[in-house]
């Protein structure tokens, strides 16, 4: 066959049929891996080859190995897809009719070459409609009811069905321009009317196989995503319902209904959905059995049944309000999914699907007119009570026991888990109030003062996580419970690690709060400083004391002397790790600056000469790589130290009572700077420029040596101060480059064990771009490689290091005109950076970075607009990427929504965080979570 046109290219003659079954055994077998690159690319090149119309059809002869049938097939899919101009007309007929046989002939072949062969004639087939194949699907469904002597029926029923099956799914990801594609979706909309009936039959017949009946579920579900009306899949979907008694057929079912009930246009039927409601709840005994017999697998796709009828359609089934009681009851199932016994996600994994649709359902409540919402409030406010409830017993840790049991991952599950959890509460705060905080006072109270039986530290711990979930993101100023939680908290019985850790954390959430009632701080600042000296407590302690010193600064003069004494016997005895030491002395820094000048020098010098005593004698040893870390650790806690110390700035320059606290700041020199040259090794600090050039020296040395991220933080701050020192910056540049150097070569041997060196290396980037962005003229400097680390460091867990990366390409993509090296590695690799930032919107990173990956897209769409609009269309044509949640319509939409916001940065963030709910299985809701 002859499709193509165009002269063939010089190495046109290499692409025969023995060359390419060469290079797909060398691709398969060849156990060298550069050899196997060699022959992907080829193979590739073969495929898109005017060639590829000869080979195709001989590689899919039957005495081929899978793997080559397989290729010719795809190639075949290939030509016909991305190349359907290079086609002439007057050879549609016979390449239809070809594919035709191909797909009888391997009827009863390799299942994953005939899927290939369907594929292709999809593409076929979508190609040609509406005009020159009109009634394509009905002519699929005829040629393979005909009887064919070499084919028996059980294998052209297959066929049939993998064919219909991938038609739609081609559909979803084809190349096809915007205008056809409505002409092609209307074309398939009107043709369901040759499937539906025959799929009916096909499943409802008394000897059709499991396995037929698995494929007629398949395609059902996958013909639903077309946007079907709902109201066309009544009968389907009620075999559909049948099929979930059915174990082998239950998986397929869940997912054709959920599909169903799940198309955007859907909600339009209203009376199909209230059909549904009795068919859902009679699923509940299947519900209940499935969980007491501990079947995970059933409980979770009933649930998700459940929640895709709640989820996607709450609006439309509240405003039926004949039929209150029936969408109550969907509530009241849902609910029972979400307090289902067991600890996720040892002994349950279905409750964590239920969090959107109580966010869904509120977000309706709360969007309908006032007269209307307080009627669904009477109905709701006691349903969401009990959902507090019932999440805060989810949120309950095992016994100490079963605890100990669980793997790493399980435990961080959970975690996770119990943060979807608060962010829950802290939505559903919004719906009930301050009732709600007094709700859950009294029943702390109760549990803390009842003389019958003393609390489980398990019950304690979760009453104090939905206070602590609330306090930490809504002002509770104002609340009357507050004073009697502070009054409680010493009354706790800490037993346990856990509970002591958020014991911590609501101290912390509190700490504006205390800042407003100074009265009540001696109640809690002893829990604190005495949970300093438990390692166990680290993170949670620490970080509360810093919160308090930040917030509560102008009190705690009368518990300076105290709070000093335990930090520096804590930092003595080595309690803590490197971060949270730093994270002490800032909370020393911040407690000292409401100090008068003379208190903050005697506690400087308390605090200190250990450390500058130490510096002396570790510089008069011989250099090595433990007495350099040692250098770098104290610099580190110096320079922390100085970064909150500082009587000149006010962190709080807003409102009345900041004037009065300035007032009882006195003026005078900094002590900072005062401590530094009284304190300090005076032969590095006895002139101005030595010290910029020894200390550069010594700091690349050590990071040379062994790489720290407090080296690149010290780094980072003389870039920002010295950068508009002409004379004194050349040391500093050096310093940069060098460790620049050394940082990418910890990327090329995996970077993954230091987050913390990849978060300060990205902020030393991010600084140099900002402050002395000629850095990256420099030939000593690999701006490609740079780049590239970024969008590595991007797809890290840790959200801080994804923080920090964000904030280097927003620093960097402007810079994109005037800096020629940086300009050409985004043009020429931007789109690696888009597809980056595109996983971790569709769902790769935590909900918290959403607002940093739109800071980068609007970046991206102000300084290369023309190469983001072409990188978009691309990458989102892939399917499944970012999300399989999201259709090629919703990606469309998503992508012109984004390249027409080229000022309102606000606009940009809405937009994405409304995909990135869409990637992520939330839409419908407003939420976002903010932790």
């Amino acid at each position: 066959m002859d499709q193509g046109r165009g002269g063939q290219s010089p190495d046109s003659l290499d692409f025969t049929v023995e060359n390419v079954e060469k290079a797909l055994h060398q691709l398969y077998y060849d156990p060298n891996i550069e050899n196997k690159n060699l022959a992907q690319k080829w193979l590739m090149q073969a495929q898109v080859s005017p060639q590829a119309w000869q080979f195709s059809w001989v590689l899919l002869s039957l005495d081929k190995v899978p793997e080559i049938q397989y290729f010719g097939a795809s190639a075949l899919h290939t030509k016909i897809s991305r190349y359907w101009n290079d086609i002439p007309a007057e050879q549609y007929e016979s390449l239809k009719s070809q594919l035709f046989s191909q797909i009888a002939r391997f009827a009863s072949g390799s299942k994953i070459v005939l899927t290939r062969l369907c594929v292709a004639l999809a593409s076929l087939a979508l190609n040609m409609m509406p005009e020159a194949w009109p009634a394509a699907v009905s002519d699929m469904v005829k040629m393979f009811q005909t009887e064919s002597c070499d084919v028996d029926g059980r294998a052209r029923c297959l066929a049939l069905l993998e064919l219909l099956t991938v038609l739609p799914e081609e559909f979803q990801t084809s190349r096809l321009p915007q205008y056809r594609k409505g002409q092609v979706r209307n074309a398939l909309g009107q043709e369901s009317g040759a499937v539906f009936p025959l799929l009916q039959q096909l499943i409802q017949h008394q000897d059709s196989p499991s396995f037929i009946k698995q494929k007629v579920l398949k395609c059902f579900s996958s013909w639903v995503q077309l946007d079907v009306p709902l109201s066309d899949c009544e009968s389907l979907m009620q075999v559909a319902f049948s099929s979930l008694q059915d174990p082998e057929l239950f998986d397929t079912a869940v997912e054709a209904i959920v599909n169903a009930i799940s198309q955007p246009d859907s909600q339009r039927y209203v009376d199909t959905l209230l059909k549904l409601i009795p068919q859902v709840l009679q699923l509940q005994e299947q519900l209940r059995q499935a969980v007491q017999s501990g079947d995970m697998e059933t409980s979770h796709g009933i649930c998700r049944i459940a929640v895709a009828l709640g989820e996607n359609h709450s609006r439309a089934l509240l405003e039926q309000v004949d039929h209150w009681q029936s969408f109550l009851a969907l509530v009241n199932m849902i609910m029972f999914c979400t307090g289902i016994p067991g600890h996720y996600p040892v002994n349950e994994t279905t409750s964590s699907l239920t969090l959107t649709f109580w966010y869904s359902l509120q977000d309706d409540i709360m969007s309908f007119e006032a007269n209307k919402q307080v009627v669904y409030m009477q109905v709701y406010r006691p349903v969401y009570f009990q959902l507090v409830d019932v999440l805060l017993h989810k949120a309950q840790f095992p016994s100490d026991e079963e605890y100990s049991s669980w793997s790493s991952d399980e435990k961080e599950q959970f975690r996770i888990y119990r943060v979807d959890i608060s962010d829950t509460l802290m939505y559903v705060y919004e719906m009930l109030g301050a009732e709600l905080l007094s709700n859950l006072y009294d029943k702390l109270g109760r549990l803390l003062t009842s003389m019958e039986q003393p609390a489980s530290w398990q019950h304690t711990e979760a009453l104090l996580y939905g206070f602590q979930s609330i306090a930490e993101t809504i002002d509770v100023n104002y609340s009357d419970v507050i004073p009697g939680l502070i009054g409680l908290i010493p009354r706790i019985n800490i037993n346990n690690v856990q509970l002591a850790d958020t014991v911590m954390f609501t101290i912390g959430a509190l700490a504006e709060w205390l800042a407003d009632h100074p009265v009540m701080i001696n109640n809690v600042l002893p829990l604190v400083l005495h949970a300093l000296g438990n390692p166990e407590l680290s993170i949670s302690s620490v970080s509360t004391l810093k919160k308090i010193c930040r917030e509560c600064k102008y009190d705690l003069p009368p518990y300076a002397a105290n709070i000093v004494a335990v930090s520096q016997e804590v930092l003595i005895k080595q309690i803590h790790k490197t971060s949270q030491c730093m994270w002490l002395m800032q909370a020393l820094g911040f407690l000292l600056s409401a100090l008068p000048v003379e208190e903050i020098l005697r506690n400087l010098q308390s605090l200190i000469s250990p450390y500058i005593q130490q510096l002396e004698k570790l510089a008069s040893e011989t250099p090595n790589p433990s007495n350099k870390l040692a250098i770098i650790h104290i610099l580190g806690l110096l320079s922390n130290l100085f970064t909150t110390l500082d009587i000149t700035r006010h962190d709080d320059d807003s409102g009345e009572g900041s004037e009065v606290k300035k007032k009882l700041v006195e003026p005078g020199p900094n002590p900072a700077v005062c401590a530094i040259f009284e304190k300090s090794v005076k032969t590095l600090l006895h002139d101005f420029t030595p010290m910029i050039s020894q200390l550069s020296g010594m700091l690349g040395q050590m990071y040379s040596t062994i790489p720290q991220a407090s080296a690149l933080d010290l780094t980072r701050q003389m870039v920002h101060i010295f950068a508009s020192e002409t004379d004194h910056f050349p040391p500093i540049k050096a310093l940069f480059q060098l460790v620049t150097t050394v940082t990418l070569s910890i990327f090329q041997q995996g970077p993954r064990d230091h987050p913390d060196i990849v978060d300060s290396f990205m902020q030393l980037q991010a600084q140099a771009l900002k402050r002395k962005p000629n850095l990256f003229l420099s030939e000593n400097l690999d701006v490609k490689a740079v780049f590239h680390c970024g969008v590595l460091s991007l797809k890290f867990p840790e959200a801080p290091t994804v923080k920090a990366t964000c904030l280097f390409f927003t620093e960097l993509l402007p810079r994109c005109g005037d800096v020629p090296p940086i300009g050409q590695v985004v043009h020429e690799d931007g789109k690696l950076l888009l597809q980056a930032v595109l996983e971790g919107i569709g769902g790769q990173s935590s909900r918290t970075l959403v607002d940093q990956f739109a800071e980068i897209l609007f970046a991206l769409n102000k300084h290369c607009f023309s190469y983001l609009s072409l990188w978009l269309k691309e990458v989102l044509q892939r399917p499944g990427f970012p999300s399989s949640r999201v259709t090629q319509e919703q990606k469309n939409t998503f992508t012109q929504q984004i390249l027409r916001e080229r000022v309102n940065k606000r606009r940009v963030k809405e937009v994405v965080k409304e995909f990135t709910l869409l990637c992520r299985g939330l839409h419908g809701t407003e939420y976002v979570a903010d932790y």
